[in-house]
C-alpha cells in the first residue's frame, strides 16, 4: 500500500528529476531521500587546451605519431578505466571523478573557444556571462551570501580572453587575487601590500579617519554613512580574521608538500580553504597548455604539478566532509591535436583542437569512476555521446540548485535563460550528464 502522504505525481516527479535516492523506512516501504544541492564550484581551468591524449583519453595503440613518448597509460582504482602515464596520483582517485571523453565545440580559437565552453553559447551580438558569474547572481550577495570576500574568486590572474561577468555587469566580475600563493607570502591584491606591515597599516587607517573632517562635520549623512561602512568591510578585509584565509602559512607542512610548493598546487590549496569558507566559486587559472612547440618536454614538467596538485585537492576535499557539496571541474577550452606536429617549427608539438576533446567533473552529486562518450581511435572525433559545453555547465547549474532553462535575470530587461535552448545540432535538455547526476 502506498504511503498516502506521497502521491503517484510526487514519486513520479522524483524519479524524472534524478534526485532522489532510496532507504527503507521504518514502515518497511522505500522511501526518497533527496540530495541537497552542491555548495560550491572549483574550476580548474586548463589555459591554453590539454592535450587529451596525455591526460585522461590516451590511446597506446595508435602509435608514435599520436601517442609520441606517452605509451604506457595507467589502470586506475575505477574499473576499466585509464589516464595517462604522467598521472600515477590522479590514477588511485579515480573513484572520484567521471571523464568526459566527447566534449566537442569544432572552434580552434582561444578567445572564441574559452567564451562558448565558460558561457555555453555562441558568440552573438550579447556579451554572455561565465558559469562563475551565472553562480555569483544566484548564489552570491543577493541570495544570502553575506562573506567579506567576493562570492567569485579567481586564483590568480583573469585570462583577458573575454569578460567573465559579460552583460551582468561589474557587480558579478570576479576578484582576482594577483601574487602567488607559493610564496612566502601571498601577495593578494588590496588586501595584502607589497612592503606594508600590519602596524603600517593601521597607521595609515589612524591617518585617514583624521583627515576625515568632512565627516566628522555631516554625522547624518547617508553618503559619508554608507562611505563609512565600505571602509570598515574593506579594513576588516585588510586586518581581520578574513585575510587569515589567505595565509597558507597555517596550514601543515607535510599537506602543502603533497599539494606541490608551486603556483598550481598552492592555488589548489587556496581553492580548498576558500570553498571551506564559504566562498561558491573559485576559479584556478593554470597557465601553460598551450604547447605548440616541444609538447612533450614541456609535459615532463607539467603533468606532475597537474597530478599532484588535483589529486591532492580531491582527497584533501573528501577527507574533510567537503567533496561532497564542493563540484570540481577540470577542463580547457579545447584539446590539443591528436597528431604529433614533429616537424620544424614544432618539433614535436601539438596545435588548437576543438573537434573532440576531455573534461572531468567530480564531488558536488555527481559520481566517480565513470566515462561519458567515446573519442575514435585516435582521438580525433567524437565516435559516442557528443557533450557539447552547454550540456556540461547545464548539468553543474542543476547540481548547483540553478535551473538551467529558469530566467537569467539582466540589466537589459531581455527574456533569457541561464543556458541556451537552441544550438543547431545540439539540444540542451536531452543531452545533460544525467548519467552521472
Amino acid at each position: 500500500m502506498t504511503d498516502p502522504a506521497i502521491s503517484r505525481r510526487d514519486w513520479m516527479k522524483l524519479g524524472l528529476m534524478g534526485a532522489a535516492g532510496y532507504a527503507v523506512g521504518s514502515n518497511g516501504l522505500a522511501a526518497p531521500v533527496v540530495r541537497q544541492p552542491a555548495k560550491a564550484v572549483i574550476q580548474i581551468w586548463m589555459w591554453g587546451g590539454p592535450a587529451h591524449l596525455d591526460t585522461f583519453d590516451p590511446k597506446p595503440d595508435a602509435g608514435r605519431d599520436y601517442c609520441g613518448a606517452f605509451t604506457r597509460p595507467l589502470a586506475t582504482n575505477a574499473d576499466g578505466i585509464r589516464i595517462g602515464e604522467m598521472l600515477p596520483l590522479l590514477a588511485k582517485q579515480a573513484d572520484k571523478y567521471s571523464v568526459i571523453r566527447s566534449m566537442t565545440h569544432g572552434n580552434n580559437g582561444h578567445e572564441t573557444a574559452a567564451y562558448i565552453v565558460q558561457t555555453g553559447h555562441q558568440p552573438d551580438r550579447l556579451s554572455w556571462p561565465g558559469l562563475g558569474a551565472i553562480v555569483s547572481a544566484f548564489k552570491g550577495y543577493d541570495h544570502g551570501y553575506t562573506g567579506l570576500i567576493p562570492p567569485y574568486v579567481v586564483l590568480t590572474t583573469t585570462q583577458g580572453r573575454f569578460s567573465e561577468c559579460g552583460f551582468l555587469g561589474p557587480k558579478y566580475k570576479p576578484f582576482a587575487t594577483g601574487g602567488d600563493p607559493a610564496k612566502p607570502r601571498f601577495e593578494v591584491e588590496g588586501v595584502i601590500a607589497r612592503g606594508i606591515s600590519d602596524e603600517r597599516q593601521k597607521l595609515r587607517r589612524d591617518l585617514l579617519d583624521r583627515l576625515d573632517t568632512l565627516g566628522r562635520a555631516m554625522p547624518t549623512e547617508i553618503r559619508f554613512h554608507n562611505l563609512d561602512q565600505c571602509e570598515e568591510q574593506a579594513y576588516d578585509l585588510i586586518l581581520g580574521d578574513s585575510r587569515k584565509i589567505f595565509d597558507l602559512s597555517q596550514e601543515k607542512d607535510d599537506l602543502r608538500d603533497r599539494y606541490g610548493r608551486n603556483t598550481f598546487g598552492q592555488s589548489c590549496l587556496m581553492a580548498r580553504r576558500l570553498v571551506e569558507q564559504g566562498v561558491p566559486y573559485v576559479t584556478i587559472n593554470y597557465k601553460g597548455w598551450d604547447t605548440h612547440k616541444q609538447h612533450f618536454e614541456i609535459m615532463r614538467r607539467k603533468l606532475p604539478e597537474l597530478d599532484a596538485g588535483f589529486a591532492t585537492l580531491l582527497e584533501d576535499l573528501q577527507q574533510r566532509g567537503l567533496l561532497d557539496s564542493t563540484i570540481v571541474w577540470w577542463g580547457g577550452e579545447f584539446g590539443r591535436t591528436p597528431k604529433v606536429l614533429w616537424e620544424a617549427p614544432w618539433n614535436g608539438g601539438r596545435n588548437h583542437f576543438g573537434n573532440c576533446f576531455s573534461a572531468v567533473l567530480a564531488g558536488g552529486g555527481f559520481a566517480g569512476g565513470h566515462v561519458v562518450g567515446k573519442s575514435d581511435k585516435t582521438g580525433s572525433e567524437v565516435a559516442e555521446r557528443p557533450v557539447h559545453p552547454h550540456d556540461l555547465l547545464g548539468s553543474i547549474c542543476e547540481r548547483m540548485g540553478i535551473d538551467p532553462d529558469g530566467p537569467l535575470p539582466n540589466p537589459m530587461g531581455k527574456d533569457l535563460k541561464v543556458m541556451p535552448e537552441d544550438i543547431p545540432g545540439f539540444s540542451s535538455e536531452s543531452k545533460r550528464l544525467h548519467e552521472i547526476m
